[in-house]
C-alpha cells in the first residue's frame, strides 16, 4: 500500500511545476552513470559462477535478463522508497503518484517497461515531454505517476 509522504509543494501553492526535458534528461545522465557502476558489480558478482569466463552463448540470455531485473530493482527500490533515485535528488525531481503519494512496485514496474520501449522507439516517449501540456512522457501517463519540482528551501 503506498504511503504518503511530504508534500513536495505547502498547501495552498497547486500543484508543484513538472520539470522540463532538459532537468530529466540531466537526471537521466546522473542515473545512468551510477546503473553502469551497479551493472559492472553485478556482472563482477557473477564471474565466481562462470569461473572467471565470460558469459557462454547458452547463458546470454540469462545474463541479459538478470541485468534487466538489477536495472528494475535499482529504479524500482529508489522510486517506492522516497521518489528519488541519485540523480533525481540531485536535480530536485520526485517520481510520486499523480496525488503526490509514493509510487507502489506495480507502478514502478509498468514506469520502467514503458520508459524501456521509449527508449527502443529513439526516445519518443521522452521527447512526448515538449509537446505534452503537462510535461508527461508516456510512462508518467501509462503508470499514473508525475516528476514533481521540489520547492527551493528558502
Amino acid at each position: 500500500m503506498p504511503q504518503k509522504i511530504k508534500k513536495v509543494l505547502p498547501p495552498g501553492l497547486g500543484t508543484p511545476p513538472a520539470p522540463g526535458f532538459l532537468r530529466r534528461m540531466a537526471a537521466q545522465v546522473y542515473d545512468g552513470l551510477l546503473l553502469i557502476a551497479i551493472l559492472f558489480l553485478a556482472t563482477a558478482l557473477l564471474l565466481p559462477f562462470t569461473v572467471g569466463e565470460a558469459v557462454s552463448s547458452q547463458q546470454v540470455i540469462i545474463y541479459r535478463i538478470y541485468l534487466v531485473l538489477v536495472s528494475f530493482f535499482f529504479y524500482g527500490w529508489f522510486w517506492t522508497h522516497g521518489g528519488q533515485t541519485l540523480g533525481l535528488r540531485a536535480w530536485k525531481i520526485k517520481v510520486l503518484t499523480l496525488d503526490q503519494k509514493t509510487i507502489s512496485w506495480p507502478q514502478a514496474l509498468l514506469r520502467f517497461a514503458t520508459a524501456a520501449v521509449s527508449w527502443g522507439m529513439f526516445g519518443l516517449g521522452f521527447l512526448w515531454i515538449l509537446v505534452d501540456k503537462k510535461r508527461r512522457s508516456w510512462h508518467d501517463m501509462l503508470s499514473g505517476t508525475a516528476l514533481f519540482l521540489e520547492p527551493k528551501d528558502r
